[in-house]
């Protein structure tokens, strides 16, 4: 799924999409991978194992989630319209995924602004009863940040490319971005959903010096403590103004709740390498 930002004068827009495969159609002891791009003005082709898998990807695309075999995936990120995967701008790098798990890579900028590659493993545990969870990823061109809800920092001198994760009552926050130890926000505020049996996870993204921040959001719902189905992965995007998400295969919903933008979607293929 391609999903791109453009400027606009909504302060809140929900789409709904159904993909193509139904959720919980995940394959048991597969493993589950989305890819993020995060490195603003730089258009790319994503080659795993050699094969072009994602063509024409854009800054602040979030594909995914792709249903692989377990093991080690090697990834190439390139020009646009690379011949091959021979000179890539980022890697290769070696993926070792694992069954039954949950991953997201994301290219990125370090916090010096070089481009780089990260693997996230998603925590897909059950949320205890009455709790969603909440997950902040540092993914920015940017000096350690705090992140704050309604003014006040819940979760302080976070730094590229590092996580934290909170488990929450549910409930919308009003959530902000500032430089470690003051409470000028450099993203947002913004409106974050907290859903019972749902891990949020949020993503600063972009450059502070070239003034370009922005967040993604991603959920994977499914993980009540209760019984209620098999977890299935689900994504969005935002700027300045995070997103309840939408999926390339399971079907999602779009959310933006401020900052002035409107989301366009679109489908794209997503090649698979063969083994």
């Amino acid at each position: 799924m391609r999903i791109r930002l453009l400027a606009g004068a909504a302060a809140g827009l929900t789409l709904a999409l159904v993909g193509a495969v139904p959720a919980g159609a995940a394959t048991a002891g597969n493993a589950s991978l989305s890819v993020l791009h995060g490195v603003p003005d730089l258009t790319v082709d994503v080659y795993v194992n050699g094969a072009l898998t994602l063509d024409n990807f854009a800054p602040g695309d979030l594909a995914g989630p792709l249903d692989l075999a377990p093991g080690t995936y090697t990834v190439a990120i390139t020009a646009a319209d690379a011949a091959d995967a021979s000179a890539p701008v980022i890697g290769p790098v070696d993926l070792p995924l694992a069954a039954d798990m949950d991953y997201t890579a994301v290219a990125h900028l370090d916090a010096a602004g070089a481009p780089t590659a990260t693997l996230f493993t998603n925590d897909i545990s059950n949320t205890a009863a009455g709790e969603g969870r909440l997950t902040v990823r540092h993914v920015a061109a940017a000096p350690a940040v705090d992140v704050l809800a309604g003014g006040t920092a819940v979760i302080s001198g976070l730094v590229n490319p590092k996580e934290s994760i909170l488990n929450l009552a549910p409930g919308t926050i009003s959530a902000s971005v500032a430089a470690a130890g003051t409470t000028a926000p450099v993203i947002g505020p913004a409106d974050v959903s907290v859903v019972e049996g749902t891990n949020t996870i949020v993503y600063a993204w972009g450059s502070l010096e070239a003034n370009n921040l922005a967040l993604a959001v991603q959920t994977i719902s499914g993980l009540h403590s209760a019984p209620a189905g098999v977890p299935s992965g689900e994504l969005g995007l935002a700027s300045d103004s995070p997103a309840s998400p939408a999926p390339l295969l399971l079907g999602a919903a779009l959310l933006v709740a401020a900052g002035g933008v409107v989301l366009m979607v679109r489908r794209t293929p997503v090649r698979l390498p063969r083994d």
